[in-house]
């Protein structure tokens, strides 16, 4: 009946209200809730990403986790964060590395949430509420619901109380038991790559002095991770014992991190900001990069390519300067200036997928047969890497198109739909290359897999 909450009504909204619980933790402040509701916006930069995996892989080599099967996605946030979602996926906010002062303070972070994704601690805090009553359950919905509809946190508290003050107890006592653990094992990690764990303690004391503060003053990370006196004094334990406490960050992770966060800043603050943050006089790489690409944000290219031409002159060979610079030639209506610096960054970096997209839609538009076909090359290895890149099926959806394979274009946009979750679109494309497909072709059993696939989504709907 409508209206009525029964257990599995109850427990199908606790899987909503779950999103906002193991995300931003139990006590919710107004600004906080609203936030929830807004969608993540995420950003993708080769660069960015390759300094990122280079100080998340070898932890999550040695905490036993394939690099290839995690996910490591920046958020457009100017807030300090970072968090575990979907088991596999660790999300980081840019505010965090923005405020980062070393690359062994962002380790330290990645390090902890490695611990999270180790110990599989997202599943555990659900089967943790699963075994809850249904009257707990209703109680921790209905203080959840509240305390987004009104902005406060203190209803997310009192419908807890009315559920059950124990369950919500423990279900927080479970939570600050896998924080500790999540230290310990980070802290291992670190000391099994031969990293110091003075990072960890940085980005602690970082955020200690906010532990009072409330609402949008306060950074989410200190809601997602309550920071705790035994926390603090046990990660300051560990750094004053462990023998690579005093190992530092060597020239060229210091020099890519600050990179990382120029082009950070070159692409997210306003120029202004940039020039009294790195003003002309300032010729280091970080301000060159910064001031560059925020001058090609706001369409004053030939400024931005001399700072780019100064960086090349001085680094010919770096793929993401070659890669940067054809970006600013690319987006002014450069096609054939663009296409040689693209193909000498991929050269380098053939299996950044983002680089060989990049290369691939400059081939598609210079609309030459020999380019296509390159282009076609390009983005089935771009997929194959990343499988669930609905740009990348996209724009080989119209390669295999110009290149007049209509069937391999349908299957491409079928795999466009099915990375953007549109299952309908999914089977009527697959359906559609199916029609053109020699039977027990690869891509025939690939549509064929797509159409299960769909059918198996709706059934589940």
């Amino acid at each position: 009946m409508p209206g009525l909450i029964n257990r599995a009504n109850a427990r199908r909204l606790l899987r909503q209200v779950l999103v906002v619980l193991l995300v931003l933790g139990f006590n919710i402040p107004g600004p906080a809730a609203a936030q929830a509701r807004k969608p993540i916006s995420l950003i993708r930069d080769a660069e960015i990403e390759s300094t990122i995996r280079g100080y998340a892989d070898p932890l999550f080599r040695v905490a036993g986790l394939d690099p290839a099967g995690i996910r490591v996605l920046l958020v457009n946030d100017d807030s300090i964060n970072a968090f575990v979602a979907g088991g596999m996926r660790l999300f980081i906010n840019t505010g965090l590395l923005m405020r980062a002062d070393t690359p062994n303070q962002v380790k330290g972070v990645i390090a902890h949430e490695t611990g999270h994704i180790a110990g599989a601690h997202l599943s555990r805090i659900q089967e943790e509420l699963e075994n809850a009553t249904i009257e707990q359950i209703i109680g921790l919905v209905l203080g959840g619901a509240a305390a987004v509809a009104s902005g406060k946190g203190e209803a997310m508290v009192a419908g807890a109380t009315l559920g059950s003050e124990i369950a919500k107890r423990n279900v927080l006592k479970y939570s600050r038991t896998q924080e500790a653990a999540a230290d310990q094992a980070g802290m291992g990690f670190l000391d099994a790559t031969e990293q110091s764990s003075r990072g960890m303690m940085e980005f602690f004391e970082k955020l200690d002095g906010q532990q009072f503060l409330l609402g949008q003053n306060q950074d989410p990370y200190l809601i997602t991770h309550p920071l705790t006196i035994d926390r603090i004094s046990s990660v300051q334990q560990h750094v004053d014992q462990s023998p690579y406490s005093e190992v530092k960050d060597s020239p060229e992770t210091i020099a890519r991190h600050e990179r990382m966060v120029a082009k950070l800043k070159g692409y997210l603050w306003p120029l202004s900001r940039i020039e009294q943050e790195f003003p002309e006089s300032d010729q280091s790489v970080g301000a060159r990069y910064a001031r560059a690409i925020a001058l090609f944000k706001v369409s004053r290219m030939p400024e931005a390519l001399a700072i780019m031409d100064s960086l090349l002159a001085d680094y010919p060979n770096d793929p993401f300067f070659q890669e940067q610079k054809a970006q600013i030639l690319f987006e002014n209506g450069k096609l054939a200036e663009a296409l040689p610096l693209y193909t000498a960054a991929f050269e380098q970096l053939p299996m950044e997928p983002l680089i060989g997209l990049e290369l691939a839609q400059v081939e598609i538009e210079l609309e030459q047969p020999e380019l296509t076909k390159l282009a076609i090359k390009h983005l089935e290895a771009a997929t194959t890497i990343e499988p669930r890149n609905g740009r990348a099926w996209y724009f080989l959806s119209i390669a295999y198109g110009r290149d007049g394979n209509l069937p391999m274009s349908a299957l491409a946009q079928a795999e466009q739909a099915m990375a953007q979750g549109n299952s309908d679109e999914a089977w009527a494309q697959a359906k559609r290359a199916l029609d053109g497909m020699e039977v027990g072709s690869p891509g025939w059993i690939k549509a064929n897999d797509i159409i299960s696939e769909a059918q198996m989504i709706r059934e589940n709907n």
